[in-house]
């Protein structure tokens, strides 16, 4: 199965680890735990938008192999996820 979307949720995750790294070090540096929570969300939220470009990209990849059934199933699958995250 081909992922066309595989080159941007490795960069993505590349920078989310980049990030990550960085909490760890305002951790270390002492700096205030409101600080911390504000850099941990916005991770929650990059995970959150590599997670729906993972889905999209599976959705996809049914929807081409799909009979019409399936392919309307995969693009209520799709926006239903896109509503949760």
């Amino acid at each position: 199965m081909t992922h066309h979307k595989l080159p941007e949720v490795k960069k993505r995750l590349a920078r989310i680890e980049g990030h990550v790294k960085g909490i760890s070090k305002m951790i270390d540096d002492g700096k205030g735990y409101p600080e911390v929570v504000q850099q941990i969300t916005a991770v929650r939220a990059a995970l959150d938008s590599t997670m729906e470009i993972i889905i999209q990209d599976l959705v996809e990849h049914v929807s081409k192999t799909a009979s019409s059934k399936g392919k309307k199933a995969a693009t209520e699958l799709k926006e239903t996820v896109s509503k949760i995250l």
